[in-house]
């Protein structure tokens, strides 16, 4: 027996050395993202905190400062804080803890917390200079950020709390998708100088203090999805707004669909009135601590609009689900 054992050690052994050399490269597919530490494929370009090109949260210094005055000590004046992200405060035994207070989220811990996924649009209108805004300038953080061609940028692994929703922080995955964003019907908006049109229909036209506004698609043309400005009500309020690309859709949704695979407290619905429609308002506090699943920024703040009376939550659904998300229906709630 002993040395049928030592025999089947040998075997293990060869088989290790085998699969895996020293210094032998492990290549990314470039469609990952990361969650407590473990690598998930989307189908969708991913550009990592840690790839080059990437926009890195965890980092302490402005990252558009000019590089002598970048550092936490020379911005001590500017921001309030060197950090952008922190531990999610959820109740956790004294080891789990410890463990999480060194960094060390287990998976299978992390997937008994996080439960909603907050989606904004950035009134930035790239990543790029969204990123800008929230780490130079706002000490804010969020998990992931969709540019105008799709591409995705997660910034921080899933297992922090980014600083991007509030109440929902603890418990969520955020989102900023880039967009202009809504404005009263009616009125002058950045819509009138953000987009043009030709014989397609609209399109994005970025401002030439943007240059190319750091979209990795090179050539790239910005077209929603629908060419007509998008009118509905959020908290009893009329604004318009432009759809969002056909790429940025896929993309979500791909996202979407990974994130409630991995993560199966995560519903893949959004907050329904009786008649199943979208809820257009905040929550209120019980009904937020109840639901699991997407939300939009406007669901957790009064004071916010986003993603806007353009987005489209069935879309997003409908497709996550295709892919792979398991299906669920949110409870219903009160108009």
């Amino acid at each position: 027996m002993l040395i049928l054992r030592m025999l089947l050690g040998l075997l293990m052994l060869f088989q290790f050395a085998c699969a895996s050399r020293v210094g032998e490269r492990l290549p990314r597919r470039g469609d990952e993202i990361v969650i407590a530490g473990q690598y998930f494929h989307t189908g969708t370009p991913i550009v990592l905190w840690t790839d080059p090109g990437g926009y890195d949260a965890y980092r302490v210094e402005r990252r558009f400062a000019p590089i002598d005055q970048a550092s936490w000590e020379a911005s001590k004046e500017k921001i309030a804080t060197p950090n952008r992200y922190g531990t999610r405060r959820v109740s956790l035994s004294p080891e789990a803890a410890e463990l999480v207070r060194g960094g060390g989220w287990e998976l299978d811990l992390l997937r008994q917390h996080v439960d909603q996924f907050v989606i904004h649009y950035d009134v930035c209108g790239t990543s790029r200079t969204c990123f800008q805004v929230l780490h130079d300038q706002r000490c804010l953080s969020v998990h992931f950020m969709l540019d105008i061609d799709g591409t995705i940028y997660q910034t921080l692994d899933v297992k922090e709390r980014a600083w991007h929703a509030g109440i929902a922080n603890d418990r969520s995955v955020g989102i900023e998708i880039a967009n202009i964003g809504a404005y009263p019907p009616g009125k002058p908006s950045p819509l009138d100088s953000w987009y043009a049109t030709d014989a397609a229909g609209p399109y994005v036209t970025l401002p030439s203090r943007l240059g190319d506004g750091g979209v990795r698609t090179k050539g790239y043309i910005a077209r929603p999805v629908r060419p007509h400005r998008i009118a509905g009500a959020i908290h009893g309020v009329t604004y318009e707004m432009y759809d969002l690309t056909p790429q940025q859709y896929e993309s979500l949704a791909r996202l979407t669909a990974t994130l409630c695979r991995v993560l199966p407290n995560l519903a893949c619905d959004y907050p329904r009135d009786a008649q199943g429609d979208l809820v257009a308002r905040a929550m209120t506090p019980d009904e937020l601590a109840a639901h699991r699943g997407l939300l939009g920024h406007f669901h957790i703040t009064k004071g916010k609009i986003d993603p806007g009376p353009a987005f489209d939550w069935d879309k997003v659904v409908r497709r996550a689900r295709a892919l792979g998300a398991p299906r669920s229906i949110s409870p219903r709630l009160a108009p």
